[in-house]
């Protein structure tokens, strides 16, 4: 039975698509394995992540795609060129499915916006 808000969300991500729920739930793992301490709640309908206090990114569930959003993404060199998004802060990720997140190399990227969002205070997602 689900407890937090963030447990009740992904339990209404499952009940809409197994395949979302299975991409929600590996990009929480990837976030998980960055160095510090880790935090994530329910905000503007999707999951913000932070490590060590630091807001800077989340997942959003769409009909047709996830969506990793980067708080300041647009300050992330994007060697890989996968970055999608052309306002003055974020940039983010579609992920369609499992094998995107390795085919968009999101495991490169985490980092990388952490460190953007370090660097400056991060603007609200919304």
């Amino acid at each position: 039975m689900p407890t937090s808000t963030v447990d009740k969300l992904l339990a209404d991500i499952r009940l809409l698509s197994e395949e979302q729920h299975a991409i929600v739930h590996a990009v929480l793992a990837l976030v998980k394995q960055l160095p510090g301490s880790y935090a994530e709640e329910v905000k503007y309908g999707g999951i913000l992540f932070s490590k060590d206090g630091v807001q800077f990114g989340g997942v959003f569930v769409y009909k047709q795609h996830v969506s990793v959003e980067f708080s300041r993404g647009a300050a992330i060199a994007d060697a890989f060129g996968h970055l999608e998004g052309s306002g003055k802060g974020r940039r983010h990720l579609k992920l369609g499915t499992l094998g995107d997140i390795a085919a968009k190399q999101l495991a490169p990227y985490l980092p990388l916006a952490l460190r953007a969002a370090s660097a400056g205070a991060a603007p609200p997602l919304a």
